[in-house]
């Protein structure tokens, strides 16, 4: 069965060419603008960013905070290097990485494939309903305990990531599955597919921009639960290293973890990003 694919309308920007190939003023006019925007938007985090660290230097220099319990930036760069030489920075931040990555796969797996199960079935989605709303609304934190009895140090940290980003993944993955215009499914019921051909060549391609928001939303579920895990049971990671820094009291340890735990979540929230732009011009 051939795919059938829809394009969306979009607001229109001015055309690219008047006569021939050479670009209209319009379009040029239209092009600088965009460019202007963006450098604008840009300029504006940087700035928003330096306005934020200066600020939090300002305060703990003039004791309007007490720079103990929150440090300060420019006390946390000789901690970072301190930290990487010793090797200790690239250990933790490998092994929260790692169990991100690792639980971000395994919930989407896990969740797109529980939500195509609902999807084909009415009756087990009108069955498990409201125990994976029940789920979804329990505070995950307390099967910490269970998953490292059951799981161990290690692998409870994959546990709670699963756990905390999977049941999201299935209650997006399966409402962007609803979502489908029936007219199409109608269709494609017309043209003689099974269940399965409507399921990869109608609902998932339909389904790219909920899928999309769900890894948005899974990718920082995903940390979140990595160092909660890590705050309880690891013996390693950035949750780890934070740990370990405020039971000694090193505020330094901690707001460097911290600090490049907002670097990673930065990284992984652009790749997302990146791939979001690739498959949406495929799709749109």
């Amino acid at each position: 069965m051939e795919t059938v694919k829809l394009h969306s309308v979009r607001p229109a920007a001015p055309l690219a060419a008047s006569i021939g190939d050479s670009p209209s003023p319009a379009y040029l006019s239209y092009l600088q603008r965009e460019k202007r925007k963006s450098a604008l938007v840009l300029v504006s985090r940087l700035l928003l960013l330096v306005l934020f660290f200066g600020a939090w230097e300002i305060a703990a220099r003039k004791k309007f905070v007490n720079p103990m319990l929150t440090s300060y930036p420019s006390a946390l760069w000789p901690t970072f290097l301190d930290l990487a030489q010793n090797g200790n920075l690239g250990l933790h931040t490998w092994a929260t990485f790692k169990a991100t990555v690792i639980g971000f796969i395994a919930s989407m797996v896990l969740g797109i494939a529980i939500a195509a199960g609902l999807w084909w079935s009415e009756f087990v989605y009108k069955v498990l309903d409201p125990f994976l709303v029940v789920a979804n609304a329990m505070p995950k934190i307390a099967f910490v305990p269970i998953f490292y009895i059951w799981l161990g140090s290690e692998y409870s940290v994959y546990g709670m990531a699963v756990s905390i980003a999977m049941f999201v993944t299935i209650l997006a993955a399966y409402e962007g599955f609803r979502a489908i215009d029936s007219n199409k499914l109608k269709l494609a019921r017309t043209l003689g597919a099974s269940r399965m051909q409507m399921l990869t060549k109608v609902v998932l391609p339909g389904s790219v921009p909920s899928l999309i928001s769900a890894l948005k939303m899974n990718i920082g579920l995903s940390l979140v639960g990595v160092i909660v895990g890590e705050f309880q049971s690891a013996s390693e990671g950035l949750g780890f290293l934070i740990i370990n820094g405020s039971q000694v009291f090193k505020l330094n340890i901690v707001m460097t973890a911290i600090a490049v735990l907002g670097v990673m979540s930065g990284v992984m929230y652009l790749a997302i990003a990146r791939f979001e732009a690739a498959t949406m011009r495929r799709y749109a």
